[in-house]
This record gives C-alpha cells, structure tokens and sequence, in this order.
C-alpha cells in the first residue's frame, strides 16, 4: 500500500509536465549557533551549532522533499551528512565559520535537486543575533543566522504537482521563525529605497563634476588653439 497515498500509474514520464503552471515552496535555511563560553579541551571547539533547512510556511517538507544532502568543512570525520526526513538539520560542534553547501532532493527524479550555500555563523554579528527557541533546552542566548529563499517549480510534472499540493501542516500549535521575516523585508526595501536615493545624489554630483570637466576642457583647447595661431616670438 502506498503510505503517502501518491498515485502509481504515472508511468515512467511522471505524468508528463502541465504547461502554464509555476508552483512556489518558500523555504528558510541557516544555522542556530550557542557559545560554551570557552574552548572545550578535548577538542578545542567553541560552540554547538545546528544548521537547518526548514518551511517558511506550516507545512511538511517531506512530502516533495526526499532528502537533504549538508556538506560539511572536510575537517569533520564525516563531512557529507545525508538526512532524509525531518527535521532535515545536522548538530555539531566546532570552532570555526566555513562554507555548508545544502543540496535538496526532490521525490519525482525527474526535478533537478537545488543547491544552497550557507556561511555557518559562529560569532555575534548586530545582524543576526537573536534568542534560541529551539533545540537548545537550556535557553541561553544564541546566534541566529538564517535566510529566506524561494524554490520556484515551472511546468513541474503532474507527479510532482501532486507532491507539491498535497502537503500537511507540521504542528497543529504556533508555527514561527527566529528571524522576523516580514519586518526585514520592510526594512531591506527601506535600505533599497535610501541606497537608491544615495546612488542618485552622487551621480548628479558627478554629472556636475563631469560638466565642470568639460567646460575647463573646452576652454583649455580654445586657449590652446589661440596661442598655436599667435605664437610667442
């Protein structure tokens, strides 16, 4: 019996692909990092940290997801952790801040995996410092470094249409973010909007620059044409 109620009989070409339709899957990626507020002796590590990828919205991953590939720093015994079905995150301990590389897997195999790239952060930044509400069961204050990103489906196959619209909700309770994600889109359009100000004002200045240039340009060859035509004897 099929667990997930998936439909069989879309044969080898997973039910061909539906023209015309885009489907959306916002997502949230990152890392949760706690300080053990020296470096520990058997090892030297610093911190725990936990990096993630995870639903923006209150639904359950797994049901298009089929697995999650986190490439770790090759310094770790095992860098390349596979983790195939939720909470689809890897804990660990270190020292230092490297490069994670996250590979998603989909459930049709027909649908390319996408591939994130996560800077795994270990020290406060004004940025992303927040509370842990988490794993952490000891509550003390953590970083938080996480982003917003968008899988875009186009014309996907009628199998991963399927997938894709027949997802449940991850808990019944409270479903939250550590990074307020509204308030930072305000912000970030507000920053737009003021860089946008700031790169329009310093082109004017170097537009009247530029004209001044000109100006002393063209009067330095009229100078110039005068005293070839009446040399200094």
């Amino acid at each position: 019996m099929n667990s997930l109620n998936i439909p069989t009989d879309f044969g080898p070409d997973s039910g061909g692909r539906v023209k015309g339709l885009t489907i959306v899957k916002p997502i949230v990626y990152g890392n949760i990092a706690r300080s053990f507020g020296k470096k520990r002796e058997e090892d030297g590590h610093t911190h725990q940290w936990n990096v993630y990828v995870k639903p923006y919205r209150n639904e359950d991953m797994a049901a298009y997801v089929k697995k999650v590939h986190f490439k770790l720093h090759e310094s770790y015994a095992n860098p390349n952790r596979i983790v195939t079905k939720p909470p689809f995150e890897v804990t660990e301990t270190g020292w230092g801040e490297f490069e994670v590389v996250i590979k998603i897997y989909f459930h049709d195999p027909t649908e390319r995996p996408v591939t994130l790239y996560h800077i795994l952060k270990l020290f406060q930044s004004p940025i992303v410092y927040s509370e842990i509400n988490s794993s952490i069961s000891d509550n003390k204050k953590g970083l938080v470094s996480e982003q917003y990103e968008e899988i875009v489906f186009q014309e996907p196959t009628q199998l991963m249409q399927h997938y894709l619209t027949k997802v449940e909700p991850v808990t019944t309770g409270t479903y939250k973010h550590d990074t307020d994600f509204e308030t930072k889109k305000v912000k970030t359009l507000e920053n737009i909007v003021e860089v946008k100000g700031k790169v329009k004002n310093e082109i004017a200045i170097l537009k009247d620059k530029l004209k001044i240039a000109r100006e002393a340009i063209t009067k330095f060859k009229a100078e110039l044409a005068k005293v070839q035509k009446n040399p200094i004897t």
